[in-house]
């Protein structure tokens, strides 16, 4: 049977539907919005696995090109690996469902949201993001749900709900909140330079209609929703779990108080050897064996958050506000244009910028319409930086930590106008123990610097933690700055924040515990502020404003603006004409649909060489200005000179000196290059030029003697002093004067 709800948002109707498409599945929800349109279903394994101490979810979001008219480019016509952005959604459904789905339940969980229709003026991933929280709700998995999702922007200092593709466009912060009735768990988003109280108030907007979209959920449950699935818990417990609690906890809150991390992880591992030898024959279980796995990590928890709740003390011996030492360097790759080593504790980045032109740019083929970008940010997290051995690859979270990065960093990039090259930022982590995401930031910050890159001011980031106890009136928390990898494990939130010193750029939430309220909001921004500004005045101390020349191994630009009606003549009938410019000065050039060029060499000579040239086909010649001329032929009567490229004149021998001149060779060779002044263009459009040594200095041609004047009488020649010959010659060279 069809059962529908319905929900007014932004001025647009919301339609969560289920009972007519993927019946087969756990759960699915058809939710539709606008012209845009997602399936979302759900399923789970038949079989369960006890004792497992992780939610085995996966969430695969996909756009079909269909959904928006489209066949997908290239030679493969069929949707194939996940995009970048599908794997970013994917990440935004993740993370604020994962923490209600019970590590009982055992099983196999997938959830599957497909765009199969798109306006491409809304868009579809909170869509999504609503229906795969409506398709879990509905059917018959365990799920302390449910969720909802909402985007906020600030467009013309309003703040918008569900905002078009247009609206963020324009906008100076744009969010994505997602959370229960409860409290918000996460939010991601960028902004330009916003103030922490826009933040906050941002995020109590969009819990509004967040608690809104989970009771439109619930009314779909009432309608059609699935009896759940029972969660088998074991009932067995640990043997002797009181005797090595008693013995294990005191060593293990020394050992988790070392100062280094490897040191910290040694110790707390031999005393977890030294109990598991001591209780070998009961760990042969299986069974057992999890359950004393699941002591050791509870009595860390319990170590860590009571020592930083009752005394401020941290496993590295920080306060609460502490940062941890900081160290910056530029330059210390020599061939690549811009290079940083930013060191913050144990997270250390590796950060390089590379300099590119127009052609370098990221081309996105997607729903959401063709569209480029000029500045790109890899972070690649490779197994060593937390001394491990494992496969090197980019997955979902190396996406998702460049794209934080990358966020935190556009608004300060400059656009193509002030700065015309594609810019592409690479970080390689190589130590990791806190966040390094955070450590991208601030050594891309340092690296697009060392470039050359004009930013519009230098950014940080910090990341944030948080500890709680109890509720109401006899709950306390702390917040903590720039945590450890323990502390984000063992934590209760993970929250970054970038940002400028005049305002936040990048923020990401992740909250593990039903919400958190404005206060510990407020203070957690407030103190991640005083975080940044500390950072930003150590890297201030290494370079600040960018350098003052870019490398000499980055290609060199040359920016110039022609009329519009001179593009095809710069271009060529097929490309010809720029192909051939391209491949005679070795340059890469490129035309806008406003008149703009830019040019692209190796060298500055190539790329001003090239400029000339297309000033010369674009450009016309006027009567009165002096050119640079290349000789290109000598005739009996003159020489033909290039003035610009393609465009030849006549230097008649009568033109070439004051003095007589006997042989035109005797005063030019082919090759040369010689000033000469274009004297007139006749009617048939020809160009008559002067040797600018042979111009008086009132700017008159020179009277010459003898042989131009004899045959000026002779043939009644032009210019005083030509003669019938030369006209007869001047013909037959039309073709090629």
């Amino acid at each position: 049977m069809i059962q529908k709800v319905t929900f007014q948002i932004a001025g647009e109707e919301l339609i969560l539907e289920t009972g007519r498409i993927a019946k087969q599945a756990n759960g699915a929800v058809f939710a539709q919005y606008a012209g845009s349109a997602v399936l979302a279903t759900v399923c789970a394994s038949s079989e369960s696995v006890e004792g497992m101490d992780y939610v085995p979810l996966t969430v695969d979001y996909n756009e079909k090109y269909y959904a928006a008219g489209k066949i997908p480019g290239g030679f493969i016509k069929r949707e194939s690996r996940p995009k970048d952005k599908e794997i970013l959604v994917s990440r935004l459904i993740d993370r604020p469902m994962r923490p209600l789905f019970d590590k009982a339940f055992g099983r196999e969980i997938q959830i599957i949201p497909m765009t199969v229709s798109t306006d491409q003026v809304n868009p579809p991933d909170i869509l999504a993001i609503i229906a795969s929280s409506a398709a879990v709700h509905i059917s018959d998995i365990p799920f302390d749900g449910p969720i909802a999702g909402v985007r906020l922007c600030q467009v013309n200092g309003e703040l918008v709900v569900n905002p078009t593709y247009e609206q963020i466009e324009k906008s100076t912060m744009e969010i994505v909140v997602a959370g229960t009735k409860d409290g918000i768990t996460m939010v991601e988003g960028g902004a330009s330079e916003v103030g922490e109280d826009l933040m906050i108030e941002a995020l109590e907007k969009a819990h509004k209609v967040i608690i809104e979209l989970c009771g439109l959920q619930e009314k779909l449950r009432e309608l059609a929703g699935k009896s759940k699935l029972p969660v088998t818990k074991t009932e067995e417990k640990l043997e002797n779990e009181q005797a090595i609690r008693e013995g294990a906890k005191p060593k293990l809150e020394t050992a988790c108080f070392l100062k280094g991390k490897q040191e910290r992880h040694d110790a707390i591992n031999a005393v977890k050897s030294e109990y598991k030898k001591q209780y070998s024959a009961q760990l042969e279980n299986e069974t057992q064996k999890k359950l004393f796995d699941a002591l050791f990590e509870q009595l860390q928890y319990e170590i860590l958050r009571s020592s930083i709740l009752d005394s401020g003390r941290r496993v590295d011996g920080r306060g609460t506000e502490d940062i941890r030492d900081i160290t910056c360097e530029i330059g210390i790759l020599k061939r690549t244009h811009g290079s940083a080593l930013f060191t913050r504790g144990e997270t250390q980045a590796l950060v390089v910028t590379t300099l590119g032109t127009v052609f370098d740019e990221q081309v996105y083929d997607d729903i959401d319409g063709d569209k480029r970008e000029h500045f790109i940010l890899h972070y690649n997290f490779p197994p060593y930086s937390v001394g491990e051995v494992g496969r090197i690859a980019t997955g979902r979270r190396e996406i998702g930590h460049g794209n934080l990065a990358r966020r935190s960093l556009e608004a300060m990039v400059p656009s193509k106008d002030v700065f015309p090259y594609t810019i592409r930022v690479v970080s390689e982590i190589t130590e990791s123990n806190g966040s390094s995401s955070m450590a991208s930031v601030c050594g891309g910050t340092l690296s697009m610097l060392h470039a050359g890159v004009p930013m519009k001011k230098p950014v940080a980031g910090i990341a944030m933690g948080l500890i709680t106890e109890g509720a109401g009136a006899d709950s306390r928390y702390a917040v903590l700055s720039d945590i450890l990898g323990e502390e984000d494990h063992l934590g209760d939130m993970d929250f970054k924040v970038a940002g400028t010193e005049d305002g936040i750029t990048g923020f990401q939430m992740d909250i593990k515990i039903a919400g958190v309220n404005p206060e510990i909001m407020r203070k957690a921004l407030d103190q991640a502020k005083r975080g940044r500004l500390h950072i930003l005045s150590i890297m201030n101390k290494t370079i600040d404003k960018p350098v003052q020349a870019i490398s000499e191994y980055a290609p060199k630009i040359v920016t110039m603006r022609i009329d519009i009606d001179k593009i095809g003549a710069l271009i060529g009938p097929g490309g010809k004409n720029i192909k051939a410019l391209c491949e005679q000065y070795s340059v890469k050039i490129n035309t806008e649909d406003d008149g703009t060029v830019t040019i692209f060499g190796k060298s500055s000579k190539d790329a001003e060489d090239a400029k000339a040239a297309v000033l010369g086909i674009v450009v016309e010649p006027e009567t009165g200005k002096v050119y640079q001329g290349t000789v290109k032929r000598i005739m009996e009567f003159g020489a033909f000179v290039e003035i610009l490229p393609g465009k030849e004149g006549l230097v008649h021998i009568s033109k070439l000196s004051r003095q007589r001149v006997n042989q035109v060779t005797d005063v030019v060779k082919e090759g040369d290059k010689i000033p000469v002044k274009l004297l007139e263009i006749d009617r048939m459009g020809r160009l008559n030029l002067s040797y600018i040594d042979a111009i008086d200095p009132d700017g008159a041609p020179a009277q010459t003697e003898g042989r131009g004047e004899g045959r000026g009488r002779e043939g009644g020649g032009r210019d005083g002093g030509g003669s019938g010959r030369r006209d007869d010659r001047y013909r037959r060279h039309d073709n090629r004067y």
